[in-house]
């Protein structure tokens, strides 16, 4: 493949942009050299490159693209939206509609509030769980990767450079089905902890209801339980993951798929919480979401449009259809390779990643970087195994095809050494505390 324009344009946005990309997950750094450094045009599940390459996609907007790229329903919706304006000095009234379909979805959204991305939400619910139960403490599932690029959590990360110890300290960390560790928290910060934050689910169920037992001991200790739906929403089940395991928390936060890759989240939950950020009550208010942009008319559209697209039309049972035969081409690919151990997929069907492991079965970025650029070389774009509406049954059997040839280098690596076959150096984590 050849890459011309798009190494050309590398070199400039990184004299113009820190990192070359205004999304870490999207950096340079994340993916092998022999790859596309921009994309410039999506339909269905088909991205084309600057220099004209054409790829099926697996990444589908970090994972914010669940019915396919310019969907065109989804579009048309936000353009007839945009002839009318998108921004005015009150209220629209589809911001009334649009809350009023998030609330009949779902079970626990008593009062709902929009804003752009993930980390706007869940930065609200943990301000209105410090403000409702009084506590300065936040815990959050050590196993799952992101909430938000706020301080309280970025000073858990590598990358905590520039965040005060003392915020640091407020945040500690349980992990996933261990209700042990919870409860540890608990002992050891008593009347402290504000809330625990989680997605409901990443690569692997709830066992044994940890869910309803983290959220029973939030309730025994007095702090809120809210779950982060930003993945799960709208791709394992139309109520969120929340309703396919039967509990309602007191807050929770959606987004991605909820409008198709247009910018749009909402936080939802218990009104008696909620109301703090409003105007009618005596408690002392809280400045929960105040964004000129954050009820946007045509991203309001987008989601509307997205919301009844999912009620009509059998999305989810796709996105299940789909991934299962992803898993089902690559365990054999896998069987006929000898990769069992070192390769493989997590997740459900309808949020798929895979594994890499070196020749000790260790977790390699090595052994990732070699199979993404092969399949690249192949018209494959998969940093994870995510899929759409937009995904055809010949997608995905040119996509088994792909990745079986890619295992077989992946195969000849292990036996004769990876770097005989990767071309340059390997990916990186997104976050890490040095380049």
């Amino acid at each position: 493949m050849n890459f011309e324009k798009s190494k050309a344009l590398q070199r400039v946005s990184h004299r113009i942009i820190p990192g070359g990309c205004h999304t870490y997950a999207k950096g340079d750094d994340q993916y092998p050299e022999l790859a596309p450094a921009f994309l410039c045009k999506g339909k269905g599940s088909h991205v084309w490159d600057v220099d004209g390459n054409e790829y099926i996609e697996y990444g589908m907007g970090l994972r914010a693209v669940t019915l396919g790229h310019a969907y065109d329903p989804v579009v048309q919706a936000a353009y007839r939206q945009m002839l009318d304006g998108i921004n005015y000095s009150r209220p629209a009234a589809i911001e009334v509609e649009c809350a009023e379909k998030v609330a009949s979805l779902i079970q626990g959204a008593e009062m709902v509030k929009f804003a752009k991305n993930g980390s706007d939400v869940n930065n609200a619910a943990v301000k209105l769980a410090r403000a409702y139960t009084g506590r300065n403490r936040i815990a959050i599932c050590a196993d799952h990767p992101f909430f938000s690029v706020d301080d309280w959590f970025i000073g858990t990360t590598q990358m905590a450079a520039g965040i005060p110890e003392m915020v640091r300290e407020l945040t500690v960390k349980f992990r996933y089905n261990d209700p042990g560790s919870v409860q540890s928290l608990f002992d050891q910060y008593p009347g402290e902890i504000a809330c625990l934050i989680m997605e409901p689910e990443k690569n692997d169920p709830p066992v044994d209801n940890f869910l309803h037992e983290a959220q029973r001991k939030c309730r025994k200790h007095g702090a809120l339980f809210i779950l982060d739906e930003m993945i799960t929403g709208f791709r394992v089940d139309l109520g969120g993951a929340q309703k396919l395991h039967k509990i309602v928390p007191d807050l929770s936060t959606f987004g991605k798929g909820m409008g198709n890759g247009f910018a749009i989240s909402a936080l939802v939950g218990k009104k008696e919480i909620m109301e703090l950020g409003g105007l009618h009550h005596d408690k002392e208010r809280v400045f929960l979401l105040s964004t000129t942009h954050g009820a946007e008319g045509h991203a309001l559209a987008a989601a509307l449009e997205t919301m009844r697209i999912y009620e009509r039309e059998p999305v989810i049972e796709h996105l299940y259809r789909q991934g299962q035969r992803l898993i089902d081409g690559i365990k054999k690919s896998v069987e006929e390779n000898r990769l069992d151990g070192y390769f493989g997929t997590v997740g459900k069907p309808c949020n798929l990643v895979f594994y890499t492991r070196d020749r000790n079965k260790e977790p390699s970025q090595l052994y990732r970087t070699l199979f993404l650029q092969e399949t690249i070389r192949r018209g494959l774009i998969m940093p994870s195994l995510v899929v759409s509406l937009s995904h055809t049954d010949e997608d995905i059997g040119r996509t088994v095809e792909g990745i079986h040839e890619s295992l077989g280098i992946y195969r000849k690596a292990l036996d004769e050494g990876v770097e005989k076959y990767l071309t340059g150096r390997p990916s990186k984590p997104a976050m890490r505390k040095y380049n």
